[in-house]
């Protein structure tokens, strides 16, 4: 057995799967098994990884073509895991050599700690550097960020196995049954991995560490790229389920959060919602008796305080000041941008009806 069983899920991704098989032979640590988790590929892909399994006995191909969606895939994955962690890997991203034993580290350091991810250097198609993803590090940044955005760049994350299997945790189902049966969710695809991290941030168990643990491949494959608005609005859903579980649990009056996401760096219209200030106020007096007052969840509501405003002059002068005091983490700027931009041509704009507490 294994300490790490990383869960590489690929359907037709032959173009930079070497790349990434490479960078998981590549890692400083050692003790490791990788599971090709193949979705029915057509492309050479599964003939490749069987290549590699046939030169490393620690990499095996595990074919699923009948698994519904990512969810199921991943599924399978974890049954098919023993290990005492299971690390996510992307076919199209390439891990840093020493991303196994920074995460391990972490997990060392925080033995109560369900998921851990990480930062990373975002790249082309071609491997050109063109930006970073940044995302909160400290449980309670995270648990705060999860209401309004993934918290976690789920091909970082690392996962405690034992943990997961004993909260029920699976990738698409409702583990945390806060909510009646009439408004649970369940989530195969899209957004399969906000609807696992944001419910674990929600007990307190995730976090990410400060390194960079992976260049990540955006091109216009991703399914980010090419299904946007429905994962936007698939995001929006769950986090308020996330957000009516959070305030069931701690039993708090509901929220909308919906003025204040930022799913892919845009700020939404919500119908009826003329004065945010109020609506913010009352979110963050019910977020304050929920958390407490830790630095994380300040941070958090400083940016959300920003997004409370949607006059243009208003919205970029409060940003300013934010910017002032704190270090932007991916899509805080592109959500105020989008605001200021959304009346020009080919623009995304994207209303939703409020949603009543």
């Amino acid at each position: 057995m294994a300490k790490i069983d990383v869960l590489l899920p690929v359907k037709n991704g032959v173009e930079f799967l070497a790349e990434s098989l490479d960078s998981v032979q590549a890692q400083t640590f050692r003790d490791w098994r990788l599971l090709v988790l193949d979705h029915g590929s057509t492309d050479g892909s599964l003939e490749m990884a069987a290549a590699y399994a046939a030169r490393d006995p620690r990499i095996e191909v595990h074919p699923f073509p009948e698994a519904k969606g990512l969810s199921g895939l991943l599924n399978c994955g974890l049954d098919a895991a023993n290990a005492e962690f299971v690390m996510r890997h992307d076919a199209d991203d390439i891990c840093l050599p020493d991303r196994m034993a920074v995460t391990l580290a972490a997990f060392e350091a925080d033995p109560d700690c369900v998921a851990i991810g990480g930062q990373a250097e975002v790249m082309d198609g071609a491997g050109n550097k063109i930006g970073v993803m940044s995302v909160p590090v400290g449980r309670a940044r995270v648990t705060a960020a999860s209401l309004f955005r993934n918290p976690v760049a789920h091909p970082t994350a690392m996962l405690r196995l034992g943990a997961l299997r004993a909260l029920g945790a699976r990738y698409g189902n409702d583990f945390l049954q806060a909510l009646p049966q009439a408004q649970s969710m369940e989530v195969s695809h899209l957004a399969e991995d906000y609807f696992l991290f944001g419910q674990l941030a929600v007990l307190g168990k995730c976090n990410n560490v400060p390194q960079q643990l992976l260049r990540y491949r955006w091109h216009g494959n991703n399914v980010s790229a090419v299904k946007f608005m429905d994962q936007t609005a698939l995001s929006l859903a769950i986090s308020r389920f996330l957000a009516r579980s959070f305030c069931a649990r701690h039993q708090l009056p509901a929220f909308d959060p919906a003025p204040f996401v930022n799913h892919g760096g845009l700020l939404l219209e919500v119908e009826g919602q003329g004065n945010l200030d109020a609506a913010f106020d009352r979110m963050a007096a019910v977020l304050q008796r929920g958390m407490g007052g830790s630095p994380g969840l300040v941070r958090e509501l400083d940016y959300r305080r920003v997004l409370a405003s949607r006059n243009p002059l208003a919205l970029v002068w409060r940003y300013y000041r934010f910017s002032r005091v704190h270090a932007a983490e991916t899509g805080e700027w592109n959500a105020v941008r989008s605001w200021l931009v959304r009346a020009l041509p080919g623009k995304r704009r994207m209303r939703v009806a409020a949603q009543p507490a």
